[in-house]
């Protein structure tokens, strides 16, 4: 009985340590994040709902490319796979949005590090002020650029400060990256969803695929906005795939001539976000792995036709649940 007790006062004993060393270690570094397992990447974007609600984020414009905010209901129309749909939701109101900051710290991009900094800084200012915001930094290894155990933030210091307190070295894991990013935008509080990925360059180190990425942007309802900072002497530079996962998910795709846009092109899709309509409809088909064409359209007769830009489509994550309409 002795010896009994001796081995379970020894048991308790080691693991009181491992949990103090575990802890140690957890707070003394930054979180290097591993992609998420492509087996997991449709399983983690299946999330529930309580109905099969797809929501969608809408920028109209008019035909000087000025932003419309006076429209009704009644002025857009919806169409899944060509039906058209009954809108259930509508809102046009500065809401709160999670927005992940996915920037390139590969080797190319040492000399621009400065004017992405200050573009984020940028960004965070022209933002809802209650809006939460993380950092996804990468080269060749994908990190969390906020300190251990602040996940989230709204100060434009501290998040200037996650991207550029990270020297610029190594290749380019531009997809892994976006993996994390996605993943990251499910912990936030507020359900509208934004990423915005800032690159020179396409991908030479991801253990993800361009075919994975695009599948889990698919099945999430998260609007990407995309700023390709072009090396054109980069092999690797792929401005298809930047403009084709802003167009799918209802973002932009920017490529300026000079790394100082960067930060207008910042202040610009704060305010895009800021002005959207949300928008959403009873999804028409349950049955997992499904794609499903969206269109949306608006006139008005005040303003006419007019431009709309929204997400493309969207996959279905299975039985009550879908990408876009999850919430």
């Amino acid at each position: 009985m002795n010896r009994q007790r001796q081995d379970r006062k020894h048991g308790a004993a080691k693991a009181l340590v491992l949990s103090v060393l575990f802890l140690i270690l957890s707070t003394t570094a930054r979180a290097q994040v591993a992609p998420p397992a492509k087996e997991a990447d449709q399983e983690n974007f299946r999330l529930s709902v309580e109905v099969d609600l797809v929501v969608l984020q809408a920028t109209v414009r008019d035909r000087t490319g000025h932003s419309v905010s006076d429209l009704n209901q009644q002025d857009f129309s919806v169409y899944e796979d060509g039906a058209l749909q009954t809108i259930h939701l509508f809102r046009h109101e500065d809401t709160p949005v999670t927005i992940g900051l996915v920037v390139d710290h590969s080797g190319s991009m040492r000399p621009k590090l400065g004017e992405v900094t200050t573009a984020a800084r940028a960004l965070v200012r022209a933002s809802n002020p209650d809006d939460q915001m993380f950092v996804v930094n990468f080269n060749e290894k994908v990190s969390l650029g906020l300190p251990v155990g602040v996940p989230l933030s709204n100060s434009a210091g501290e998040l200037g400060s996650a991207i550029g307190n990270v020297p610029a070295d190594g290749k380019t894991a531009l997809y892994d990256a976006i993996a994390v990013g996605l993943q990251g935008l499910r912990k936030g509080g507020p359900d509208k969803k934004v990423l915005v990925v800032i690159s020179d360059g396409g991908d030479n180190a991801s253990r993800s695929r361009v075919e994975d990425v695009l599948t889990m942007a698919g099945l999430s309802s998260a609007v990407i906005y995309t700023i390709g900072l072009a090396d054109k002497n980069d092999p690797d530079w792929n401005p298809k795939m930047l403009r084709r996962l802003a167009r799918e998910t209802g973002g932009e795709a920017f490529f300026p001539l000079e790394f100082s846009e960067t930060i207008d092109i910042c202040k610009r899709i704060a305010a895009d976000v800021r002005d959207q309509y949300t928008l959403g409809y009873e999804s028409s088909d349950g049955k997992p792995g499904v794609y499903h064409a969206i269109k949306v359209t608006s006139q008005s007769k005040e303003h006419g036709k007019l431009s709309v830009r929204a997400r493309t489509g969207y996959i279905t994550g299975g039985k009550g649940q879908t990408g876009p309409g999850a919430r």
